[in-house]
Formats: structure tokens, sequence, C-alpha cells
């Protein structure tokens, strides 16, 4: 008779070789940035293939007690808090180890959420609005613990981590909750790099292979599934988004926001997202001499890309300082206060704005659409 091992029983089958689920996983080496650095394994998906964790919620790359501004990275669907940031052969994202120097009172961080698990599951359903509330209250509790809920906040996001910042200034905005309304009166400005405003963006992204896109253990269909899922939903952020834009513009406040878009294709593929799709009529935007994925990746801080984002930030940066230093000490009756900006609650001709008061026709508006204050953009 043959012999059992010990722990089995007569009619049991033996395995041959212990399953081992690492096996087939893709590891990180530092020839190859793209993938994040994987957590232990936690399960597999109803498709087969393996589910990865990593890194989320906020982490400070560059913390400053004194700080004036708080400066959060937000990456894409597809991308890692860390590795997204991080240049090719570098092993430091570059917010942490180029920005320091030159803003040198920002606090400095950056999101990260699971955007690698795809799945065709319930739980998959409206993935984007909840990658937003879990930014929202993550970076509320955080601005939070460290005193600094009243600090203005400038986002830098990229490609569909746009599409989360947009969501996550909505749900903050007339909020139920008072604290978590913080996070739109502080937002002074967005950058965001290589994100689809409009256009058929979801249909180019079909066109595009996985492993374009840094796709790990998932495949491009599955990506587009769920976007299709959320399709009236990412439409309607625009929508959201850009009805809020001209209610603050007919408020007097000032948001900042700054587009880049990427000049080089992805080799086979072409560009991920087009330069009109990336930038907005009427405000400021630059190229980066890179794809996609390359475009948020800084090498030295002599890279073009980087000097140019370096100089909005710099800009936006004096003028919150500068805000601050010319606000009153006192709130006049009818004037409302908020982070960064000031405006008057009644329906007059002047508002107050950082850069001193502003003069406008009763009902038009024509301050805004396509003009300039002090270089910055208008909304």
């Amino acid at each position: 008779m043959k012999k059992l091992k010990a722990g089995f029983k007569p009619g049991q089958n033996q395995p041959k070789t212990a399953y081992n689920p690492r096996a087939d996983r893709p590891e990180r080496t530092s020839s190859d940035p793209t993938l994040p650095n994987p957590r232990p394994y936690s399960g597999s998906s109803s498709e087969g293939f393996l589910l990865d964790s990593f890194p989320d919620g906020v982490e400070v790359l560059h913390d400053r007690p004194d700080a004036t501004v708080d400066i959060c990275f937000v990456h894409g669907l597809t991308g890692n808090r860390d590795s997204t940031w991080t240049a090719h052969g570098q092993s430091t994202p570059w917010p942490k180890t180029l920005l320091p120097p030159k803003l040198t009172r920002a606090r400095i961080l950056t999101y990260g959420y699971d955007a690698y698990i795809v799945r065709k599951s319930a739980a998959s359903l409206n993935r984007l609005i909840d990658h937003a509330t879990n930014l929202l209250n993550d970076l509320t509790t955080d601005r939070a613990s460290r005193d600094a809920s009243s600090r203005p906040l400038i986002f830098v996001t990229h490609s569909l981590g746009g599409l989360v910042c947009k969501e996550a200034i909505l749900l903050s905005r007339n909020n139920p909750e008072s604290h978590l309304r913080g996070i739109f009166d502080c937002t002074n400005g967005i950058v965001f790099m290589g994100t689809p405003h409009k256009g058929s963006w979801m249909a180019d992204w079909a066109k595009i292979p996985a492993s374009a896109l840094g796709l790990v253990k998932s495949t491009n269909k599955l990506l587009l599934e769920i976007l299709e899922t959320d399709n009236q939903f990412l439409e309607s952020i625009q929508v959201r988004f850009w009805s809020m834009i001209r209610e603050l513009r007919e408020a007097g406040r000032r948001l900042e926001v700054t587009c880049f878009f990427e000049e080089l294709p992805l080799p086979v593929v072409g560009k991920v997202v087009s330069k009109e799709s990336a930038t907005l009529e009427g405000y400021s935007s630059f190229s980066i001499h890179a794809n996609h994925r390359d475009m948020v990746r800084f090498g030295s801080a002599e890279d073009n890309g980087f000097e140019r984002l370096l100089g909005e930030l710099i800009r936006w940066e004096s003028q919150i300082r500068d805000s601050v230093a010319s606000q009153p000490t006192r709130l006049m009756e009818g004037k409302v206060e908020g982070p960064g900006h000031t405006f008057s609650n009644f329906s007059g001709e002047q508002f107050n704005a950082p850069g001193g008061t502003q003069n406008i026709a009763k009902g038009e508006g024509n301050q805004f659409p396509g003009s300039t204050f002090s270089g910055s953009v208008q909304f």
C-alpha cells in the first residue's frame, strides 16, 4: 500500500506542489519604475487574476510646520502615489526632492488609492466617486490633525486623477458636514496634467493596450467597461464643475487653473489624451515634451516640464502670501472671508479680491472670461 503523508486521510487527494499565489506576480525592479511596490497577496478577482494592494491615503513628502500652503499630488486611475511621480532610474518621487528647495513655505503631500483593482462586481460601480470621497475625508483629517484646516491648498493631478480631484471638491462644496467644506473653501488652484476634460477620450482609450496605460493585472477591456458604467457620472462631473466655476466667478472668487498636455505619443498607440481634450479654452496651458506617462516624471530641476510647472506653483504661492498679508484683521459688516479669498455678500458693483478691490458692471461679469488679473487665470 502507498504510504500516506501525515495529516491526510484515505481518499484525500494529496497535492503534488503547494500553490504559490505570488508565482506569476510582476515584481518591481529598479529598471521598471512603472510597477507599484506590491503588498502581500490579498486574494483573487472573479476574472481569475490576482489583486494587489497599493499605498493609499495621504503621505507627507515634505513637512513644514510654518507652511503657508499645502500642495497635494493626485495620481490617475492606473497610477501610484509614489511611482507615478518618480523618474526612470530614481527611487524617490521628485515632489519630495525637487520642490522643497524651490517652495520653501509649502507642505508637500501625495495621495494614493488602489486604482488597480478592476472587477465587474457591484463593488466597482461609481468607483471614481468612492476615490473622491476618500480623498476628501483623508485630506480633511490630515489637515485637521496638523492644525492646517484653513491653510490654502493647491492640487497637482495626473490623467483621470484630475476627475477624482474635481469630484472631491464638488463633494466638499455645500457638504452637510461643516468640517468637510474646508477643502472647497481652501482650494486656490488646480494643475491638470494630461487630464481629459472633453471630447471622445473614453473611445480613444478603448484603442490603447492595457500595458501602455500601466495596467499590471487587468485588461483594457475591463477598465473600459468600468469607465463606461460610470460614463454619465463622469460627464456630470464636468457639467457640475463648470457650474461651480461660474458661480465662483459671479461671487468674485478666483480659482487658479493651469493645464498641461503631452507632446509625444506612446510607442505604437499614440497620444493618450489629445491637446484639445487636455486644455481648457481661455485658461493657461503648457506642453510637456514627453508621453502621457512620462509627462509627470521629472529627473532634474533643469527639466523644461518641471520649470514650467514650478513657475505656476511659485506664482500661485506668491499670490497666496500677498493675499494673506493684505487681508484685514477684522471682518467688515456684509463681507465674507475665507482662506485665500474675500468677497462681498451683496449684489453690488465691486468686490474685494486678494489683489485689491475690483469694479464690475452688475450682472455682466465681463472682468473674467479670457481676461487676466495680475497674470492669473480668471473664472
